[in-house]
């Protein structure tokens, strides 16, 4: 199902202190990584709201990619474990709703493991290349379908 024309579109959640800093280090050493990633900075994964990632989703990304600080290194105590059960009931809700579960990874990044980043990156851009586009929202008629209109709900 993989088209050679294909480049997806992946949303990257990361965490401010360390996955974050993986990314500018990777950057900043000029390490070559795909470019489809669009990161978004959060001070903790344990702070993604996972209706964020369903709406990346219903807005046309790919792929969604979380990242954070390893176990027992969150700057908020345990919050990244917190990420981790979040991310398995992910996983899980996009299965039921017909998204491959390949299409949401989750990445440990220290601030210095820009080198690891920047490879995870491109393997996981790789895979979702593999996956073929989402074409989710058309499928399924798109979120504002599944919703009643606003006369309907005042009737």
């Amino acid at each position: 199902m993989s088209d050679n024309n294909f480049e997806p579109t992946i949303i990257g959640f990361t965490c401010n202190w360390c996955s974050y800093r993986a990314a500018d280090m990777a950057g900043t050493a000029r390490m070559k990584y795909a470019p489809n990633v669009r990161l978004i900075r959060l001070m903790c994964s344990g702070r993604l709201d996972p209706t964020f990632v369903f709406k990346a989703f219903a807005n046309g990304a790919d792929a969604v990619l979380i990242s954070g600080c390893h176990p027992g290194d969150c700057h908020y105590v345990d919050q990244n474990y917190k990420a981790l059960r979040r991310f398995h009931l992910m996983k899980r809700v996009l299965s039921q709703m017909g998204i491959e579960p390949e299409r949401i990874k989750l990445l440990w990044a220290s601030a210095a493991e820009g080198a690891i980043f920047a490879s995870e990156v491109s393997k996981f851009v790789d895979q979702v290349r593999e996956l073929g586009p989402l074409n989710w929202n058309k499928q399924n008629g798109g979120i504002a379908a599944a919703e009643p209109a606003k006369e309907e709900v005042a009737a």
